[in-house]
């Protein structure tokens, strides 16, 4: 998304880090806004677990072309440390330190949420530990100017967040809250405690759909390490509801120490006056509980009734509304089917089978009797692609209309390229092929100058190819051999150039007793020879 560079700030002496964003970002004024708006809003956060941003604007740059274009970039605070994507990369972590870390995320996401800023992308590759190790959280505000514009988004093909760390509503496209940055985090900690992520595959499209309908596995069951209070908590964090999760970084973070110091975590109801019912909209707590808390709160200010009974306006507005659904309940009777089997029909209907067809089809007779398709891709090594391979609920189950039926279509064979081969041996090549799920198909030994006897030369498809699982790839190996010609009564120099192309070792011999140059004789007859043999040659040389 951006180019990032290291800069000194000349006025006041110390060294900052420049993010220039990318120019197919910056098309559209209403991004350039956005990101300002979202950069204000970033500058105004200071906190020791926050990457500091200094300035914003906008460059001017000119492509080859002539053109003028507006680039946005950000001035930040520079960060001497290291990435957290890459100490996760070198394995898990003791969950003392996991703890430690996920503790300072949390007490960064806490003071953000605070000031109404979600992150919207929480990732090992926005966290830094610097050299003390104290954790810094960057691009607060930047993912919401990206993702706020649809048109800026639609232009690039650009995928908001990284599937490995999306939330359930994101992967649903729904909209986001302080939540997600929680969800997000939880996925970090999974990683820090057993080096990989919960949810994997080799296409964002499988990670986003595991996240909506797979459950995480308990982390101890990667790492032994793990207490079960860990598990609790890691578990809590991920849950696919985002109601049913930790509702505020401060709640994650109380219990994620708690278990990090050997405690069990207890559940806890937030209060009524919790961030997230501004940041949310709504109080968090409703129902009884609610007018409880209200009633308390209020035991000095109740209101003395003066009659004994209901006011007259509310007991006509309570006829009027009986009398109201008594008259609908009449009126839906009397438009009932004259029997039952016909009611039935009209509030369900049977899933067509529409397995071995397109999609485009297979959609169409869902539409035709009501019912609604979305489109789930599956990798498959015996449907072809864009085939239908099943469909959720199956065909001949009865739904109610308009339910939506998921159809799950091929995607063919799982893509991938064929490795690199040439100066490999025959066998170490095809134990590289069979790594990547493709099949050996046949050799063709080839004559070789330097190529080693037994050793591939090329291959078809191509080493770098793109090619599917289950493809044959043919190997072209050198059989360590030359072939050579018969140069008698060719010109000294010319033979010379043919047997030195082939890499053979040449002896040439004058004969005086004739004159012209042209060989007479050699000792290595036409045909199949070892790489490098020796050959001896006379010429005519009187």
């Amino acid at each position: 998304m951006a180019d990032v560079h290291v800069g000194i700030d000349n006025r006041l002496g110390r060294r900052v880090a420049i993010k220039l964003l990318k120019p197919d970002l910056a098309t559209d004024p209403k991004f350039r806004l956005l990101f300002r708006e979202e950069a204000q809003k970033a500058a105004r956060m200071a906190h020791p677990t926050i990457v500091r941003v200094f300035d914003a604007g906008e460059e001017t740059s000119t492509d080859s072309s002539g053109a003028e274009h507006q680039v946005p970039y950000i001035v930040m605070e520079y960060v001497d440390g290291r990435l957290l994507k890459d100490i996760i990369a070198e394995g898990p972590l003791e969950p003392s330190e996991a703890v430690r870390i996920i503790s300072q995320v949390l007490t960064a996401l806490e003071y953000s949420h605070r000031a109404l800023l979600v992150h919207r992308d929480i990732k090992p590759g926005n966290i830094m530990i610097t050299q003390n190790g104290q954790v810094k959280v960057m691009d607060f505000g930047i993912a919401r100017a990206v993702s706020d514009n649809s048109a800026t988004v639609a232009e690039t093909g650009a995928v908001l967040g990284t599937a490995q760390y999306f939330s359930p509503e994101q992967a649903r496209g729904e909209t986001v809250d302080a939540r997600t940055d929680l969800y997000s985090t939880g996925i970090i900690l999974f990683e820090l405690l057993t080096g990989r992520a919960p949810f994997r595959g080799e296409r964002a499209a499988a990670v986003a759909y595991q996240h909506i309908s797979e459950p995480a596995a308990a982390p101890s069951s990667l790492n032994p390490k793990v207490s079960p209070a860990l598990d609790s908590v890691v578990l809590h964090a991920l849950n696919k509801d985002k109601f049913n999760r930790y509702q505020t970084a401060s709640e994650f973070r109380a219990d994620v120490e708690a278990a990090g110091a050997g405690q069990v975590p207890h559940r806890r109801l937030p209060a009524v006056s919790d961030v997230n019912a501004t940041l949310f909209g709504a109080s968090p707590v409703t129902g009884p509980e609610a007018t409880l808390r209200h009633l308390s709160a209020h035991d000095d200010e109740r209101v003395v009734r003066t009659q004994s009974r209901p006011p007259v306006a509310w007991i006509w507005a309570g006829v009027t509304l009986m009398a109201a659904i008594l008259i609908a309940v009449v009126l839906w009777v009397a438009n009932l089917p004259d029997s039952p089997r016909e009611l039935g029909t009209n509030l369900s209907v049977s899933v067509p089978n529409i397995v071995g067809a397109t999609y485009q089809d297979g959609a169409e007779t869902l539409t035709s009797v009501d019912l609604v398709a979305t489109q789930i891709g599956q990798a498959s090594d015996s449907v072809p692609e864009g085939t239908i391979i099943s469909t959720d609920p199956s065909a001949g189950q009865k739904v109610e209309l308009n339910f939506v039926v998921r159809v799950y279509v091929s995607l063919g064979k799982n893509p991938t390229t064929v490795p690199r081969l040439e100066q490999l041996s025959e066998e170490a090549a095809k134990a590289a092929l069979e790594a990547r799920g493709l099949i050996y198909g046949i050799t063709t030994p080839e004559y070789a100058v330097s190529v080693p006897s037994g050793t591939v030369i090329s291959s078809t498809p191509a080493s770098g190819a793109d090619v599917r699982e289950g493809d044959t790839v043919d190997l072209v190996v050198s059989n360590g051999l030359v072939e050579v010609p018969m140069v008698v009564g060719q010109p000294i120099n010319t033979a010379n150039t043919t047997l030195s192309a082939l890499g053979l070792s040449i002896e040439a011999r004058p004969d005086y007793s004739c004159s012209g140059g042209a060989v007479t004789a050699q000792d290595l007859p036409s045909g199949d020879h070892p790489q490098g043999a020796p050959i001896m040659i006379l010429y005519c040389a009187g």
